[in-house]
């Protein structure tokens, strides 16, 4: 089985939005994936890209199989971080060596840009996913919390006087 890792292209749009909808279902979310593929096409390959994301692609049937989307981020202690927010490989295409080739990639990705730090989260229960992070080294932070701010609670807290 040979697959290429490139730079996503405009094109790729639509199996990117398809394995991010993939994700959300196998995380249990599927109803709270609302990007639509035009929202994904502007931010990520308009005049302003806000993320830049890698394909995997099988070389034999030029089908996408996996991706890694990432941003770059500042940290107050560290400067210059990327983050990877999320690595999806298509279930029938797991435990290939895809996802630790897409995340290899973004490894060399974040050292070509001089970050110090590359962050991402999992899902405690994604056990395949924190020993393959593991063997690469990262660190698990069990003593932080994920914070988020949803859009209620951002319209909460923008309209209240």
């Amino acid at each position: 089985m040979e697959y290429t890792i490139r730079p996503a292209e405009i094109t790729d749009g639509p199996k990117i939005i398809e394995l991010i909808k993939d994700l959300a279902v196998f995380e249990k979310a599927a109803d709270e994936m609302v990007l639509t593929l035009e929202e994904l096409v502007e931010d990520g390959f308009g005049s302003n890209p806000l993320f830049h994301c890698f394909v995997a692609e099988m070389k034999s049937t030029e089908e996408v199989v996996g991706i890694a989307l990432t941003y770059l981020r500042y940290s107050t202690w560290k400067g210059k971080a990327l983050h990877l927010e999320d690595l999806i490989v298509k279930d029938a295409f797991r435990g290939q060596g895809i996802g630790s080739a897409l995340l290899d990639h973004i490894i060399h990705y974040g050292a070509s840009l001089g970050v110090r730090r590359i962050g991402w989260e999992v899902l405690d229960w994604n056990t395949s996913a924190i020993a393959l992070y593991e063997s690469k080294g990262a660190k698990v932070l069990k003593e932080w919390y994920v914070v988020q701010l949803d859009e209620k609670g951002i319209a909460f807290n923008t309209t209240k006087k």
